[in-house]
């Protein structure tokens, strides 16, 4: 429960300025329910201690320095509180907090019951005389709790039991609950929305939306639009309309989920759908001033309680983080989240809440499938695609990085554009300090420093698969004619190639110069890009590399193909067949273009190869590409063009390939070669280290 002690304050400093109606409470809480019984008012530091002192019982009798004993001073107040009742009856409390409760209750439809309840537990908070008389009681049962309010506020203890229930209009507002688990001091049974909420509604002047300024906010303006999402333009067409005709016809039960990974948008989304709608949108509150994290129940309460007074004006609320409500248990333990302890709760506020609702999570497993059903859009907010992406960097980082750098942040879809804005803030706010030579090294530190956090690979500089200046297909020994596919697919933008052939024999270098002539993005996805250690993870990431690739227009390439598609006859565990299934059903159903590259063709699932439109066999390079590759690569290399008599030596090479020309110019960056001879050399080293040796293979 909210506890308030430390924040209240004491209204009446002592018993002259007493509020008559704080004054009958006290009298009440002495007499009828004997709160003049209790304690011992012998010390005089009592009062500062917290029950009643003597002292004070003698100033509410006006007895002085008189002489009396307990006798008489509990007759003197039980004649006080006989006076007060024929006198005091009907007395209201205090000007600026009935002015504040009437309104609240005009807009939540408080009874006149629930507005004095209300006003009692606010003044318990706030009135140190009334609450240090209640505790004279001391610990009290929830019964008990009833039949003293019912003494208090003198209303028959049936209806205060019922205005207090949880079914009651103070509990489904959120303004006011009891803690219902045990003995406790009067005060501590009053669960009020917020810890500021009691010293607030008793200033003057407070407007019903100042009472949640801690817990719902005025969200901040949006940073992007909706031209930003060009993903979820699918999703907007439908959104949009349907939030303003709820809007306009006051419809209720309005909920839409979004979900994603943490910095793809969800936030800046709900907030550009606010402005495109015109139309206030409020902040359920994850932390208060002060910082301190905000527990679930007590959002869900300023979320109710939100629902009502924000009901008459067109606004959205959001509600981000919700896994605060839907995921805040702890289940080792046996605990359950919020959701699950109050599903008849959150269920109605899904089914009946005024004000339409855009709820928001990084994750959607923590929901349990009975809340799914109710939210009438679930939206999946993913990484933006690759161009968005480049425009969002751009944007950002106006000024700051360079087009190959955008292109090199752009690149990574594990990369959220929250994360790329936050880093460039960062270095901008500081660039008086750096060097502008300096400004993309600082961006991209920043930025992979939480990709490595994150658990994923970090951008690198230099792209180590990029395709050589040099790159030909003519270089490439395959079965087909490479550069007659590459316009087929031009002209049909669709199909399903698997690649096969000897380790480096250009295959994965294919596909990334086929990605180029296309004009598309290439994801690449290997094996320990999608293979974990957890069950059923390992399908979940090939539907989501099939899902980024249709999401981006991407041509989709998975290297080693051979570690999903195993022939399912030979498969020693379920998830092996688990494996296979998924991957075929990926390929089956992706519209664009879907590259696979196996050394092990053999060994591929029969069923598999039958889903490939073109198999194309990738072997070790003839003579005369093998030739001319070393005449193009001396050349690069500024070694002259070979002498002639070396082509005898690399004809013998009969396993050589295009991965190997790549091995020895990386090896040529830090031991220069001085000639051709020895550029030829590292080639034959290469082909040396092979299984086989020199030996005769190949076809033509």
């Amino acid at each position: 429960m909210v506890n308030q002690r430390n924040s209240r304050r004491t209204r009446s400093n002592g018993l002259a300025d007493l509020h008559p109606l704080i004054r009958l409470w006290v009298l009440r809480l002495l007499v009828p329910l004997g709160g003049d019984a209790r304690g011992a008012p012998r010390a005089r530091d009592y009062y500062e201690a917290g029950p009643v002192s003597e002292g004070v019982l003698r100033a509410l009798v006006s007895a002085g320095n008189e002489r009396f004993d307990r006798g008489q001073l509990h007759a003197a107040l039980r004649r006080q509180h006989a006076k007060a009742e024929r006198n005091l009856h009907g007395a209201r409390p205090p000007v600026d907090l009935a002015r504040n409760v009437d309104r609240l209750a005009e807009l939540v439809g408080l009874s006149d019951l629930d507005r004095r309840i209300l006003e009692f537990a606010v003044l318990i908070n706030t009135e140190t005389i009334l609450d240090d008389t209640a505790d004279r009681l001391g610990h009290i049962s929830t019964p008990k709790f009833f039949d003293c309010l019912a003494v208090l506020l003198d209303a028959p203890a049936a209806e205060i039991r019922a205005a207090l229930s949880p079914q009651g209009t103070l509990a489904q507002s959120g303004l006011l609950t009891i803690d219902r688990s045990g003995l406790a001091m009067m005060r501590a049974k009053f669960d009020l929305m917020s810890e500021t909420f009691a010293d607030l509604i008793g200033e003057p002047d407070v407007t019903p939306e100042s009472l949640l300024k801690e817990t719902a906010r005025i969200a901040p303006p949006a940073n992007l639009s909706l031209d930003d999402y060009p993903h979820l333009q699918g999703f907007l067409a439908l959104l949009l309309p349907f939030l303003k005709a709820s809007l306009d016809s006051g419809r209720k039960g309005v909920n839409i989920f979004l979900h994603g990974r943490p910095g793809t948008g969800k936030s800046e989304l709900s907030r550009a759908v606010a402005a495109k709608l015109s139309c206030d949108l409020f902040e359920i509150a994850s932390a208060n001033f002060e910082g301190e994290p905000v527990r679930g129940y007590h959002r869900l309460r300023a979320y109710q309680v939100a629902q009502c007074i924000f009901a008459q004006r067109p606004s959205l609320i959001v509600f981000d983080e919700v896994e605060d409500i839907f995921d805040d248990g702890f289940s080792p333990f046996g605990r359950t989240s919020t959701a699950a302890t109050r599903k008849a709760n959150v269920n109605r506020t899904l089914e009946e809440n005024a004000v339409p609702t855009i709820w928001i999570s990084n994750s959607i497993t923590s929901l349990d499938p009975a809340f799914i059903r109710r939210f009438d859009m679930v939206i999946e907010v993913p990484v933006p695609p690759r161009r968005q992406r480049e425009r969002i960097i751009a944007n950002a980082c106006s000024g700051l990085i360079d087009d190959a750098a955008i292109a090199r942040l752009a690149g990574s879809e594990d990369l959220a554009p929250a994360v790329v804005t936050r880093s460039a803030s960062l270095v901008r706010a500081i660039s008086v300090e750096l060097k502008e030579s300096a400004h993309i090294g600082a961006v991209e530190l920043l930025a992979n420093a939480t990709l490595e956090a994150q658990g994923f690979r970090p951008i690198r500089r230099n792209d180590p698969n990029a395709l050589p200046e040099t790159y030909d297909p003519a270089f490439i020994n395959s079965d087909t004619d490479l550069e007659k596919t590459a316009e087929g697919l031009v002209r049909a933008q669709s199909g399903r190639l698997c690649l096969y052939g000897p380790p480096g024999t250009g295959k994965t270098a294919y596909g990334r110069w086929l990605a180029a002539k296309l004009d598309r993005p290439l994801l690449v996805r290997r094996t320990s890009d999608l293979l974990s250690m957890f069950v059923g993870e390992a399908e979940k990431n090939i539907a989501d590399c099939f899902r980024c690739a249709e999401r981006d227009n991407a041509v989709l390439l998975i290297d080693e193909i051979d570690s999903f598609l195993r022939d399912r006859r030979a498969a020693a565990h379920n998830w092996e067949v688990s494996l296979v299934n998924e991957m075929l059903t990926g390929i089956e159903s992706f519209p664009g273009i879907f590259i696979a590259t196996t050394n092990l063709f053999e060994g591929l699932d029969p069923a598999a190869l039958r889903r490939f439109d073109l198999k194309v066999r990738f072997g070790f390079l003839q003579a005369e590409q093998s030739w001319r590759l070393l005449v193009c690569h001396c050349g690069t290399l500024n070694l002259g063009r070979p002498p002639s008599w070396l082509k005898a030596r690399i004809r013998k090479l009969s396993q050589l390939t295009p991965g190997d020309f790549a091995a020895a110019v990386r090896r040529n960056r830090f031991s220069p070669f001085a000639s051709a001879e020895a550029f030829l050399l590292a080639l034959e080293e290469e082909c040396a280290v092979k299984s086989g040796g020199r030996s005769s293979i190949g076809f033509i």
